[in-house]
């Protein structure tokens, strides 16, 4: 049996207490060339209807059929800026995901410019029983913001932000509290950018081009979610159309179980997410990074290395002011990329001092491959495209497109992840029990074996363990995971390729490679899952493929998503794949199981 039997599989046994699938009632979308796909002069009505915003979509690949190599490589080449993907309807910001999905456009998209264009789109896609996908920033691995055969609503249009000084919520009579709306189309470049402009600081995500509204909805972490917490925690109150069509307000007060489920229930599956208002908080005084790699000369030195690291981050580390990633590779290189906030650089610098006096003392068994430094700047710059430019050009990539915005930069990190082409992506949260004296040094252990598969990389700031009460208190308000908030770390191990699609020379997916890497991030996860027996995975970053994903990203929550579902949307119509009740469909999101 192959992994996508074995997914099928399981999807059609019964979860918890949620009633039986025949319970539900009868529903089979329609795909194009089958009776009842709508007319043209149906498609005519839906596109008066939300003002000239319907199109066929095309993709630029097609440019491609019977060119030059040249030409076709110039189309590739620009796969590689997220600004151009994001441009673009019919694509998404990865190509696809080796054995399970490839970026495939949509027979139709409708650029929404409100609730109201939203709405229409649902209501034709509801009475003319069509899949129907949305895209916010697009960029889901698991495929979820595009499918074939469907109708695309693209949220991009509503990129509106407005800050509040005294925001409350609708029907609610809580104390005033600064915040800010954002429109479901904003990235979180802008949201940053915009409310630090204002003195204030919003928790989000960490990579410049995630969509707004698609962060909030998987649970969201940021570089700096070790100390506000998760984005989805900082929700106060979104507008969302329903699969009735209906647009509604969820928040405290006002359909609040919808409102839960928004908090980390996955994107795409209760509803289309038009505008979040989101609590922001004092911005630090300074934001910055520590940066540095070390090379052990010995397996028996990198076992050293880890288990030092591990002690001195428990010690010193474990805290709301620290934040995002350290790296594990095969050649014994410890890598450091982490974060800081509320500290000036000075401070940061001399915090990692004994770490460094000890590797310092030993430098027989390490080489320093690329100094550790502090770097810190006024919180204010951070996101301020043209102080980066200026000051930190080798941080940053430009969208390199001619005419293109001075803004629309990217953290160059992120360049792989840019139209590129999964092998495979596994996650595991680690709980902060692990770090205890008694379970530290079989931490180690498991991480040096995990290490010998594939490097991997421990997210600190995706582990709520160390941060303040409130935040956790306020995480575990929401449907995310409870685990989340009991980790110190998120780890990741991933593997992929350059954008690829079948069938263009040059361009062609590396079936072999993929398989070899697959098996490799396997591997590699699985000797952390040997500590931290049925932990958890991470719904926006996990596998395709991953299994009793029910349990695994919702756990004890998943129950009551499923009423949330069967209330807002019992028909279905709202599908992602390993989404809240898609366990009642096959997994093209077709066929009632």
């Amino acid at each position: 049996m192959n992994r996508r039997q074995l997914l099928t599989t399981a999807a059609c046994l019964p979860f918890l207490s949620v009633p039986a699938h025949s319970q539900t009632p009868a529903f089979k979308r329609v795909r194009p060339g089958e009776p009842g796909w709508p007319s043209e002069a149906k498609w005519q009505e839906l596109n008066k209807a939300v003002g000239g915003q319907l199109t066929a979509v095309r993709s630029p690949l097609e440019a491609c059929k019977g060119a030059d190599v040249a030409t076709c490589d110039a189309i590739f080449k620009q796969f590689k800026n997220p600004y151009f993907i994001r441009d673009n309807v019919a694509l998404t910001q990865t190509t696809g995901w080796a054995e399970a999905w490839t970026s495939s456009p949509s027979a139709y998209a409708i650029d929404a410019r409100n609730a109201a264009d939203v709405a229409a789109a649902v209501n034709f896609a509801r009475e003319n029983k069509l899949r129907l996908v949305v895209r916010g920033g697009g960029h889901s691995y698991q495929g979820t913001s595009n499918a074939p055969d469907a109708l695309l609503i693209r949220t991009r249009p509503m990129d509106s932000i407005e800050m509040h000084d005294a925001f409350v919520a609708k029907g609610c009579s809580d104390a005033p509290q600064p915040a800010v709306s954002l429109g479901s189309g904003n990235i979180w470049l802008k949201a940053y950018a915009a409310v630090t402009k204002a003195g204030r600081y919003v928790q989000g995500g960490g990579c410049c081009t995630v969509g707004v509204a698609g962060l909030i909805q998987s649970g969201g972490f940021g570089s700096f979610s070790k100390n506000f917490g998760m984005a989805a925690a900082s929700l106060l109150e979104a507008e969302v159309v329903t699969a009735d069509g209906e647009i509604r307000i969820a928040n405290n007060c006002t359909n609040r179980d919808l409102f839960w489920a928004l908090k980390g229930g996955g994107g795409g599956s209760f509803g289309v997410v038009t505008r979040v208002t989101l609590k922001t908080h004092t911005l630090p005084n300074f934001l910055g990074g520590v940066f540095g790699a070390i090379k052990a000369n010995s397996d028996g030195a990198f076992k050293r290395l880890i288990a030092e690291f591990m002690r001195f981050y428990r010690s010193t580390l474990f805290n709301p002011t620290w934040g995002e990633q350290v790296r594990f590779q095969p050649d014994n290189l410890l890598e450091l990329k982490m974060v800081f906030q509320g500290i000036d650089q000075a401070t940061a610098q001399a915090t990692w001092k004994p770490f460094l006096d000890w590797v310092a003392a030993a430098q027989v068994d390490y080489a320093v491959v690329a100094p550790v430094q502090a770097l810190a700047a006024p919180a204010h710059f951070f996101w301020d495209a043209a102080f980066l430019k200026q000051n930190l050009p080798s941080v940053i990539r430009q969208d390199d497109r001619p005419g293109a915005p001075d803004d629309a930069v990217f953290w160059a990190g992120n360049l792989g992840e840019a139209g590129w082409y999964i092998h495979n992506y596994e996650s595991v949260w680690l709980s902060q029990n692990l770090l205890s004296d008694e379970k530290r040094d079989g931490l180690a252990e498991a991480i040096f074996a995990a290490s010998r598969h594939r490097a991997f990389d421990f997210h600190f700031n995706k582990g709520l363990a160390g941060a303040p009460a409130e935040a956790i208190v306020a995480g575990l308000d929401c449907a995310i995971h409870p685990a989340a908030c009991d980790a110190f770390a998120l780890a990741i191990t991933a593997a992929g390729g350059a954008p690829a699609f079948a069938g263009f020379a040059g361009h062609e997916p590396d079936a072999a490679r993929a398989r070899r890497d697959a098996t490799a991030v396997s591997a590699c996860l699985a000797e952390l899952v040997k500590v931290a027996p049925e932990a958890p995975a991470y719904v926006s970053e996990s596998s395709y493929f991953q299994k009793n994903w029910q349990a695994a990203y919702w756990g004890s929550n998943y129950g009551r998503l499923r009423v949330v579902k069967q209330k807002y949307d019992p028909d279905g119509l709202f599908f992602v794949h390993n989404g809240v009740g898609s366990d009642d469909w096959s997994h093209d999101g077709f066929t009632r199981l």
